[in-house]
C-alpha cells in the first residue's frame, strides 16, 4: 500500500532468542556476569597503563 514494502526479516540470532526467552533472573544473572568480566577488564588496562607510566 502506497508503495511501502515490507522489510525482510532479520535472521535471529542465539542472543536474540536468548533476550527474548530468558526470564528476567536469568538476564540479571548474566548482565552481572557481563559487567564482572568489564569491570576485571577496565583493571587490567588500568595496571598496565600504571606499570607503563612507571618505566617512562
Amino acid at each position: 500500500m502506497f508503495g511501502l514494502s515490507k522489510k525482510p526479516k532479520a535472521d535471529t540470532t542465539a542472543f536474540s532468542d536468548f533476550m527474548r526467552t530468558a526470564s528476567s533472573r536469568e538476564k540479571k544473572r548474566i548482565y552481572g556476569k557481563v559487567l564482572t568480566k568489564a569491570i576485571e577488564r577496565q583493571n587490567d588496562v588500568i595496571k598496565r597503563v600504571e606499570v607503563e607510566r612507571q618505566h617512562c
